[in-house]
């Protein structure tokens, strides 16, 4: 059998203590190997100039280049993955989501106080990040789960939907999940479609303090209203409502009113807010009276959950490979039976 190869890694950060604990957690996973660690991204240049990484973890703001001008240079000259590690500021966020327009493939929490301390929880999301941005460029990479911490399931958050599916009525809602390249498949799939129809609430895997931003962003580029997501919110048709990162978003329902409920709990599927506990929601207390779609993204957030939502008797929809930046999430829903329809991302929006 050929050795798995190991994925290289270029830090770019103008903080020393920020370079030195990204590289004391990415080795400390087998797969990742820290190949260099820069200032500053003329000091990167020369990295690469010596050797070509497989993934970049670069951070925003930094003297002497910004990190979205190193990141538009690096598309347009010599594209390789780039992962964004940047803080948590209202400005920022605005910023940071440019450069997922600019081709980076995720964005990492870096808080501003405390970095040390953040490790526990952001060690895997990092590292999975890390790896699916690799999985872009190098496809023969294989998914593998991490073994550090146990993987939680929806149940941790709500039970499994009873056998009496909601009856079935005129109004629809349609749940979309995504993650990796889930921004830009977004964006395409909202811009789509036409300003009367059903409501919806994505889950998109994004840190807190990124999603208001990214909502604001898409409200000003599609014909329907994009808002994020609050506790309460009633799902109106013409609007979609993007769960707030670090909060777990669940459709309920009260009479003909679809509206959503944003909640603290643990990490599900690694993730919060997650695909799994917004699907299973759905089938719960929606039924036959739902549309799912599951987008781009690594690992199997919200496969278990299409499931749930296929046999309550809502219609599902799966975005195909070669449209996919990674196909893992669809990858594991298909896989579990758990979706009618795949199809590539340009033809899901005429589907709904």
């Amino acid at each position: 059998m050929e050795p798995k190869r190991t994925i290289r890694v270029l830090i770019v950060d103008d903080s020393a203590v920020v370079r030195q604990t990204l590289t004391d957690l990415l080795n400390s996973d087998p797969e990742i190997k820290v190949t260099g660690a820069a200032r500053d991204p003329f000091v990167a240049a020369q990295h690469i100039a010596k050797e070509v990484p497989d993934v970049i973890v670069l951070d925003v703001e930094m003297p002497r280049m910004d990190g979205i001008t190193f990141l538009q240079k690096i598309m347009s000259q010599h594209p390789i993955p780039v992962v964004i590690c940047s803080t948590l500021t209202e400005q920022g966020a605005e910023t940071t989501l440019k450069a997922l327009e600019y081709g980076a493939v995720d964005i990492v929490q870096k808080p501003r106080l405390g970095i040390k301390q953040f490790l526990e929880e952001s060690k895997i999301r990092i590292g999975d990040a890390v790896k699916a941005a690799a999985r872009v460029k190098l496809r023969r990479l294989p998914l593998r789960a991490h073994p550090v911490e146990k993987k939680l399931t929806a149940d941790a958050v709500l039970p499994p939907p009873t056998d009496h599916a909601m009856v079935q009525t005129t109004e629809k809602v349609v749940v979309v999940g995504a993650s990796t390249g889930g921004t830009e498949a977004l964006r395409v799939f909202l811009e789509a479609l036409p300003a009367d129809v059903s409501g919806i609430v994505v889950v998109q895997h994004m840190p807190a303090g990124f999603t208001r931003a990214f909502a604001n962003r898409l409200d000003g580029l599609c014909r329907i209203r994009v808002k994020e997501a609050e506790n309460g919110d009633t799902v109106l048709r013409g609007q979609a409502l993007i769960a707030p990162g670090n909060f777990h978003t669940l459709l309920k329902r009260s009479g003909a009113r679809y509206y959503v409920e944003v909640k603290e709990g643990p990490l599900v599927c690694r993730h919060r807010p997650s695909v799994d506990v917004l699907f299973r929601s759905t089938a719960r207390y929606a039924g036959k009276n739902a549309v799912g779609v599951i987008m781009t993204g690594m690992g199997d957030d919200g496969a278990r959950g299409m499931l749930e939502m296929k046999q309550a008797g809502a219609y599902t929809i799966a975005q195909d490979e070669k449209s996919c930046v990674v196909f893992g999430m669809p990858k594991e829903a298909i896989k579990l039976g758990g979706v009618d329809r795949v199809l590539p991302l340009e033809r899901i929006a005429s589907e709904i």
